[in-house]
């Protein structure tokens, strides 16, 4: 069974992820992402890119992390968007009520009524709200009139650009406007690993539909992701699970909720949720803002206000998942070895180039003219020829790196190649002329 440690140790050793700020101690829920990380990140972003521009009417856009008051207020998240918080009054460790009562901290201790610490048996405080908002101040003073925040997603600032695509476009309903972008959340207690943290990265869709539509347009967009889950990104299927979020756990603007869960080593948690958000959003701009953010419609003669589909997907948290979803152990020549089996769609580095040995300038010489060649058409791939040929396949496996190409004394002979494949182990012999059809069959672009 794998287990999350295992997971993260190899995260860290091989450089996708470090902590923020170590030299100082870190900062709990902030994490810097390294070279391998930074690649992988974007082909997740990427994928989703192309994945959504293949939908008719999809637009994209770009909007501020630091938002003005006005926006949260309409939207409800000043009034509703926390957590329940229960502190110690010994201690003062602070906990997230609800996952406090789930267990995670330690075994549940009450007693009359009242609950203790997980961590010193200290009494805990009565639950109270706890925003999970980052507040800031825009300008030279503080004061409420400046007072700003974080955004908590990056829905809102396509809600409030949402006049701006209609006049602009003129598209015909459904379309869709579509943010990557940075948010922060305050979280009480940020945990396993690069899952729950404080400052993350979201890829969303606002879709909006006539709400006297027919079709089922939240299955639609289950759907569509699941198989870009699975058939893109190479997930395995029976990791992934559908949930339903009952009532009492919809966010304050939702009608209906299906999440995307992944059977994380730590437990099934959430990658992903499509929500119905009716049209919470726009109307609560309108009235706020005064302004008119009814659609046309041609057909009918008559504004109304669309409803909204919004599929949400975490990047650090499908990032995580596809690397516990990938990592393996197994053995060559009775040697343990760690392979992450990425699809090579979403693979850090797609090829990596070796001279068989480091102490031949000839090697040497056809191995980097090789990689100074195919570097011209694969921008993820890397030079290697530091240590024993075995263990930089092992480095290269650890990093799901899918094709390692060897440069040998054949090789000056006749211009050819030996290509190993990561997963079946099997080796190949490639001419130079062939190598750019070779990789182009096996790393298919999507």
């Amino acid at each position: 069974m794998k287990k999350i440690e295992d997971i993260i140790n190899l995260m860290i050793r091989r450089g996708f992820v470090f902590q923020s700020y170590e030299i100082y101690s870190g900062l709990k829920g902030f994490y810097d992402f390294g070279h391998l990380g930074v690649l992988l990140k974007n082909n997740i972003k990427n994928l989703w890119l192309k994945f959504i521009l293949k939908e008719d009417n999809i637009f994209l856009l770009e909007t501020p992390i630091i938002t003005k008051s006005e926006v949260f207020k309409a939207s409800g998240h000043l009034e509703n968007f926390y957590d329940l918080l229960v502190e110690c009054k010994s201690c003062h460790n602070r906990f997230r009520y609800d996952v406090y009562l789930k267990g995670d901290y330690g075994k549940v201790k009450k007693n009359n009524e009242k609950f203790f610490c997980p961590l010193c048996n200290g009494e805990l405080t009565e639950p109270k709200k706890f925003n999970l908002m980052f507040k800031t101040y825009v300008g030279p003073t503080e004061e409420s009139s400046t007072q700003a925040f974080l955004r908590p997603e990056t829905a809102q600032g396509i809600f409030v650009n949402f006049d701006n695509y209609t006049k602009i476009y003129r598209t015909k309903l459904p379309f869709g406007i579509a943010q990557i972008g940075k948010a922060f959340r305050n979280e009480i207690t940020p945990k396993n690993f690069i899952f729950r943290i404080k400052e993350f990265e979201q890829m969303e869709l606002e879709y909006f539909i006539d709400p006297n539509d027919k079709i089922d347009w939240l299955s639609y967009w289950l759907d569509k992701s699941m198989n870009w889950y699975i058939n893109i990104l190479g997930f395995k299927k029976d990791n992934l699970i559908i949930y339903e979020q009952p009532q009492k756990e919809l966010a304050h603007y939702s009608k209906k909720t299906l999440d995307v869960y992944y059977k994380f080593p730590f437990g099934e948690d959430e990658i992903q949720g499509i929500a119905n958000r009716g049209d919470y959003d726009l109307n609560s701009h309108l009235k706020f803002s005064g302004k008119d953010l009814r659609y046309f419609n041609d057909k009918t003669k008559q504004k109304v206000i669309p409803y909204v589909i919004e599929p949400s997907w975490g990047v650090e948290r499908i990032l995580l998942a596809l690397i516990c979803d990938a990592y393996d152990e197994d053995e060559i020549n009775n040697e343990k070895r760690i392979v992450l089996r990425l699809s090579p769609n979403v693979a850090p580095i797609k090829i990596a180039v070796f001279p068989l040995l480091s102490n031949k300038e000839g090697l040497i010489n056809k191995a980097k003219e090789v990689f100074d060649h195919l570097k011209e058409y694969y921008l993820e791939i890397i030079y290697d020829e530091n240590g024993s040929i075995g263990k930089r396949y092992r480095r290269q496996d650890e990093i799901g790196t899918p094709f390692c190409l060897t440069i040998d004394f054949q090789s000056l002979e006749d211009n050819t190649f030996t290509i190993r494949n990561r997963d079946t182990l099997q080796q190949e012999r490639v001419h130079f002329n062939e190598l750019l059809n070779y990789f182009k069959e096996k790393i298919k672009k999507f």
